[in-house]
């Protein structure tokens, strides 16, 4: 399903709010992987602290996305169906594929706001009537993405520190 379209109803909102909850456990997947494969001796306190934000704030957001399609007049779609989605638009690349744990995290937010971004714009795009308010959907997901740009300021700050 591209994003870059208007939504037009309740189910197609749903399947997009479930690509952003797989998006979200991918990225705190990543950051557990990289807390692992690195080991508390190796991760200095900056880069512990990022990671362990970084899974906290995406198990908050899945909550707030599920919050959301819960309250949609919707079937659930099976879990396998997204995730198949997720992988063939957003996991072309793994952990191993990047120069250290910031690149890595930086994709994963950047990601994750332009996917926001582009569910808020098909959001707005729309005249479909949602069983949700749609000024209190827009604003969940811009709260959300805003934390996710606050998460790309925040990792190329580190880098540029870093240099």
């Amino acid at each position: 399903m591209s994003v870059g379209y208007q939504v037009t109803s309740d189910h197609q909102l749903a399947r997009l709010l479930q690509i952003g909850i797989v998006l979200e456990e991918v990225v705190e997947a990543r950051a557990y992987h990289h807390h692992e494969a690195m080991g508390d001796e190796s991760l200095d306190d900056e880069i512990r602290a990022l990671l362990e934000h970084a899974a906290e704030e995406s198990a908050e957001h899945r909550g707030r996305l599920e919050d959301i399609i819960d309250r949609l007049d919707v079937e659930s779609i099976p879990f396998e169906e997204i995730e198949a989605l997720v992988e063939a638009q957003y996991g072309q690349t793994k952990p191993e594929d990047f120069d250290g744990v910031l690149y890595d995290q930086l994709c994963n937010e950047e990601t994750a706001y332009k996917f926001y971004d582009d569910v808020i714009k098909a959001v707005e795009a729309s005249e479909a009537q949602f069983t949700i308010d749609r000024e209190e959907l827009i604003a969940t997901l811009s709260e959300i993405r805003a934390e996710e740009a606050d998460g790309v300021e925040e990792v190329t700050k580190i880098m540029e520190e870093r240099e």
